[in-house]
């Protein structure tokens, strides 16, 4: 016996009201849910679906679907700040490495010239803090309209467009601000300075504008059903 198009929906809505709000958790749980209820009604045929529904959700223990999503977080957290490394490594290869070392250069230059004045090294630093907090807030937000617009939210869409595990990278600028001094650096450590100041400013750069901008690609990729399910970006 196969499940109709509204014991489908049922599906879907139980999955809501157990915290699921993620419209590729919803499907994944669903298939899994489907799948398992029709396996019981070949061994029991005069069981009712809800009495198999309720017989596959206690399956899932105290907690019931959180395990589920959170693994399914951590997966696509992990995705996510690989496609972020794999789009920075290509600023240390051949083109775009002569502008990543000449943007190095500059800073270290600027920092030695002002390494006195702590406090507008500090600024490079906070600057960077401030635009990515901006940056995120406008991703966020961008993203809530578009979700209303389509009615589904999307978990890597989610976390491409603000709730990422490597926004943790933020506390590393406000670190460094915090301990510089208004004394003379080695040049080596200023270089050290100016080139982690450069990874941080382009690691913004592609969480902020190259990964959203590529985001309905890295979508499509991950989710078959995307391009059915919502329109464009």
């Amino acid at each position: 016996m196969k499940l109709s198009a509204e014991q489908i929906e049922r599906l879907y809505q139980f999955t809501r009201q157990h915290y699921v709000e993620y419209y590729d958790l919803q499907t994944e749980l669903v298939d899994h849910l489907a799948n398992a209820i029709e396996e019981q009604w070949q061994q029991n045929p005069k069981l009712s679906f809800e009495e198999a529904l309720q017989i596959e959700f206690k399956k899932f223990g105290v907690f019931g679907f959180m395990d589920v999503v959170e693994q399914r977080q951590s997966a696509l957290n992990k995705k996510y700040n690989k496609l972020v490394l794999n789009e920075l490594k290509t600023f240390f290869s051949v083109p775009k490495i002569i502008g990543t070392i000449s943007a190095v250069g500059i800073v270290f230059y600027l920092m030695k010239q002002l390494q006195g004045e702590f406090w507008a090294v500090q600024c490079l630093f906070f600057g960077l803090i401030i635009s990515y907090i901006v940056g995120m807030v406008f991703l966020m937000r961008r993203n809530k309209k578009r979700n209303k617009q389509n009615g589904k939210k999307w978990l890597l869409k989610e976390i491409i467009f603000g709730y990422s595990s490597s926004a943790g990278l933020i506390n590393l600028p406000i670190q460094f601000a915090l301990h510089l001094k208004g004394e003379n650096y080695h040049d080596g450590l200023l270089l050290l300075f100016s080139f982690l100041l450069i990874v941080l400013g382009l690691t913004e750069y592609i969480m902020l504008v190259l990964i959203p901008s590529k985001a309905e690609n890295f979508l499509k990729e991950t989710y078959p059903e995307y391009q059915i399910s919502v329109g464009s970006l």
